[in-house]
């Protein structure tokens, strides 16, 4: 059973780092290719627990939870940088 979900979680994981490829290809905005990255970041993350899963070893569990606090903060960054370089609206925009 542990097994089949494993297969099911890597496979998964494999399926979203695919479509995030093309999210980070395609744009069309710095905001859509942030959220590919963390969609790259969880995939990271479910790869290291399907790792964990397969082979009994709990040191997995850790890549993950440092992959997850890492992403976090580096989510943050990117999210504050996007903020900064957008446009500020205008006055006839508010209307």
């Amino acid at each position: 059973m542990i097994a089949a979900a494993s297969l099911i979680l890597v496979l998964g994981a494999l399926l979203a780092a695919l479509l995030a490829t093309v999210r980070i290809i395609a744009g069309p905005t710095n905001a859509d290719r942030v959220v590919a990255l963390d969609i790259f970041l969880a995939a990271g993350i479910a790869l290291a627990i399907g790792a964990s899963l397969a082979t009994g070893r709990t040191v997995f569990l850790d890549v993950a939870i440092g992959l997850a606090l890492v992403g976090f903060v580096g989510t943050i960054g990117w999210a504050r940088l996007v903020e900064r370089s957008a446009p500020e609206p205008t006055d006839e925009e508010d209307r």
